[in-house]
């Protein structure tokens, strides 16, 4: 089993970028001899067999342990699709969620009754716009002086998904705001890349102050702090009885005791905050 899932693996690894060459010369309209596409479009089949049957006999193992359908079919994932991969899709699908709930104008995400919503967005629009319009020019600006049709696809296909990006993650900032819950429990996100909870106990104080941190999104210092800044700055602190354990962008494990994140109003914030949490004082 372990030979099948590595061989798997390692088939995924050099089939995958065959077959995305073939998609860029098929849509570029340059020509591929027949045969080639052919060995492209079996390997993909063949892959595709040996993944279906990995799947299957690791969801047949985990149902003969005693699993739900549900349960063993996740535990199959999780088996053979390694956690960097698995990942990157859930994050590629949560930015598409909060694209298409930012273009239907739903409502933030997760905010339900009773829970108030704290808006951080607008802090680095001016500069995701900036960013905006400087990948459409070199868009535009490309599409006209690459003169070799594969490359011209590749690199429209690049930036254009490299715009796309940058709106969706800025939507995503926009549907997925901090939340302070009902309960005085706070909700930490940078779009979709951070998301930590902090229980109302844990909170120990909350106060507005204006820092302009150097380090990266949520890196935690020396004293214990962790920066979740917006446009280079923060504007409250709330400090906790305990560390709390999160995960940064990239997938490595950290705790913090000290959190300073951005918030456009931080004193209706820190209000808010102390009215709920079961905490008294800055």
């Amino acid at each position: 089993m372990k030979a099948l899932r590595k061989a798997v693996r390692w088939s995924f690894a050099a089939v995958v970028p065959g077959e995305l060459v073939l998609v860029v010369c098929l849509v570029s309209g340059a020509g591929m001899a027949p045969a080639a596409r052919i060995a492209v479009e079996l390997a993909v089949l063949v892959v595709m067999v040996a993944s279906a049957t990995l799947l299957a006999l690791d969801c047949h193992h985990h149902r003969r342990g005693g699993m739900g359908w549900r349960q063993a079919v996740l535990a199959a994932v999780a088996d053979s699709v390694p956690v960097s991969v698995r990942r990157l899709i859930a994050h590629e699908l949560r930015l598409s969620t909060s694209f298409l709930r930012w273009i239907t104008r739903h409502g933030p995400h997760g905010v339900r009754e009773g829970d108030t919503a704290v808006a951080y967005a607008s802090g680095q629009a001016a500069v995701r716009y900036g960013f905006l319009f400087v990948c459409v020019v070199e868009t535009v600006a490309l599409a006209y002086l690459i003169p070799w049709p594969v490359v011209h696809a590749i690199v429209l296909v690049l930036d254009v998904w490299g715009v796309y990006f940058i709106i969706a993650l800025h939507a995503s900032c926009v549907v997925r705001p901090h939340v302070i819950g009902a309960d005085g429990a706070l909700w930490l996100r940078y779009g979709v890349l951070l998301d930590i909870r902090i229980p109302a106990e844990h909170i120990a104080s909350a106060r507005v102050e204006r820092r302009f941190p150097e380090s990266r999104l949520a890196a935690v210092d020396e004293d214990g702090g962790a920066d979740l800044a917006v446009g280079a700055q923060t504007t409250v602190t709330v400090q906790l009885t305990e560390p709390v354990s999160y995960t940064r962008p990239l997938g490595k494990p950290a705790q913090a005791r000290t959190f300073r994140y951005y918030a456009e109003d931080p004193a209706s914030a820190v209000a808010e905050l102390r009215a709920r949490a079961a905490f008294d004082g800055t």
